[in-house]
């Protein structure tokens, strides 16, 4: 993913374990996050839909429509990850189109396997 690369480098990451919970289907929304480093399983109603890696987003459904979150993130291993505030992702959009259409494109990308 070529706008996610953007945090490769960063510092600014949050640690998790692994089996933590990042955030449950139902919280209300304030960031979304970029995988730098390990891989997190995505869950609707408990079922784990997707697991995600370096490179991949997620929480991005809530933060753009401002609802709450349709699924549940867990670490399934260590994980650092980049969290990316609402006021972050409107400049990031603004000023990095990459990473724009990289969104975009995961949300496509999971709405086609949802409905396959």
């Amino acid at each position: 993913m070529t706008g996610t690369t953007l945090f490769r480098n960063t510092q600014e990451y949050q640690e998790y374990q692994a089996s933590d919970t990042i955030f449950k289907e139902g919280d209300s929304a304030e960031e979304m996050y970029v995988v730098i480093q390990g891989q997190v399983d995505i869950l609707i109603h408990g079922e784990v839909i997707d697991t995600i890696g370096p490179d991949s987003i997620l929480g991005e459904l809530a933060l753009i429509d401002d609802h709450i979150r349709s699924a549940t993130a867990v670490a399934k291993t260590d994980c650092k990850l980049v969290p990316i505030n609402k006021k972050r992702f409107a400049f990031l959009v603004s000023e990095t189109p990459f990473f724009a259409l990289d969104v975009m494109k995961v949300m496509a990308d999971r709405l086609r396997r949802r409905t396959a």
